[in-house]
């Protein structure tokens, strides 16, 4: 741990130095949200259309990239995109759901309930249902929301026919990035493509349900900033998280905290009167692919910390420690925090377990292309 004292200290000090620039600040307003004509029944829950922070980015081209690539945060697992072998992945999800059923029956049924829809173990090894319910129920179901707002705001017609687009290319390619080279039976992709992901598009059709993630648990999208560096041909700092908030109090200055993606902290929010809140959090990361059978793969998990400010429930900026190869401290910092000028571009510094740093900048007003430029040093 002594090696990684100094910078370590060093990116912790860059993120408390960015949070008091912030509040030297003028506090920056919410961005107008108008439903388009004849849309003034429409109720945003999730999409703000603010001008900063992690709502600023918010697009289905990034979504797709940090949530296709996401499994590329698993230490043993390449970041270069062009390794990768789409066809092989592809083709190996089509067979197995386009044939779903002969598929189970190589595993057993029981097993196949048990480790991917029956929240029943505990063990690791058979709890391939909690990314599931995360991840592809209560995640995919609030992107599926979140998209179909973004295409509304966006004066787009048949929003939700849009949304239901950009979710099936996203979770397809997500399944082919994590297939890769693999061939033969699996039956992850048919828990998620064919159970969770339907049924989450389903959930988030109800206003009630929209309404409870929404508004009583705060439910948000923080996901990372990725970034391309050519030195390497690798996609860094992807991925796609979320957040939610359960207020302690009538006022919502205290709430239970839980952040996850490829991993997950608890702990607890402070909320200002501005809008302003920080957030920490203590937990577990996806550390390696374990190969478990033939047919299933789960991950070891390493400890994770984090510190978070958001405004508004838009993430402005994330500092999170844990014991991975590539991230071992990671700080993101979102457009609208930092501005130079006219300018305010977000940006992310890492540290790996190798003392090498990586940093990358995301410029907003490229609109929808998904990823900014990096490099590593």
């Amino acid at each position: 741990m002594e090696r990684y004292r100094t910078p370590v200290l060093l990116i912790l000090f860059l993120f408390v130095q960015i949070i008091q620039i912030a509040h030297a600040a003028e506090p920056v307003e919410p961005a107008e949200s108008e439903a388009p004509p004849g849309d003034d029944a429409y109720t945003y829950y999730f999409y703000q259309g603010l001008d900063y922070g992690s709502d600023s980015l918010t697009n289905p081209l990034r979504l797709c990239v940090n949530g296709g690539f996401g499994i590329m945060q698993i230490d043993n697992r390449s970041n270069n995109p062009w390794k990768i072998k789409y066809a092989r992945g592809a083709r190996n999800v089509w067979d197995n759901c386009s044939d779903p059923f002969s598929t189970i029956r190589v595993q057993g049924w029981w097993d196949f309930l048990n480790r991917e829809i029956i929240p029943v173990s505990i063990n690791s090894g058979k709890a391939q249902y909690w990314p599931n319910y995360t991840q592809h129920l209560i995640g995919g179901g609030m992107s599926y929301r979140l998209m179909s707002e973004w295409y509304r705001h966006h004066g787009i017609s048949h929003a939700e026919t849009w949304s239901v687009v950009t979710m099936f290319w996203y979770h397809f390619l997500n399944e082919v990035v994590e297939n890769d080279d693999r061939d033969g039976p699996t039956t992850d992709p048919i828990a998620d493509l064919l159970v969770f992901d339907p049924v989450s598009i389903w959930l988030f059709s109800s206003e009630k349900v929209c309404r409870f993630f929404g508004e009583t648990l705060h439910m948000a999208d923080w996901s990372y900033q990725p970034v391309y560096i050519p030195q390497h041909q690798t996609l860094q700092n992807n991925g796609q998280n979320y957040a939610i908030k359960y207020a302690l109090n009538k006022s919502g200055s205290t709430s239970l905290f839980y952040h996850w993606g490829t991993h997950a902290e608890a702990g607890l929010s402070f909320t200002r009167p501005s809008g302003d809140c920080f957030s920490f959090g203590l937990g577990l990361v996806a550390k390696e692919l374990v190969e478990i059978d033939k047919l299933t793969q789960t991950v070891s998990v390493a400890a994770s910390a984090g510190l978070f400010y958001d405004r508004n429930n838009s993430l402005l900026a994330s500092l999170l420690y844990s014991k991975k190869k590539d991230y071992r401290t990671r700080l993101n910092v979102y457009p609208g925090l930092v501005k130079i000028g006219r300018f305010s571009p977000g940006f992310f510094v890492a540290l790996n377990r190798d003392r090498q740093v990586m940093t990358g900048i995301t410029i907003r007003s490229l609109g929808l292309f998904p990823v900014g430029l990096g490099g590593m040093f």
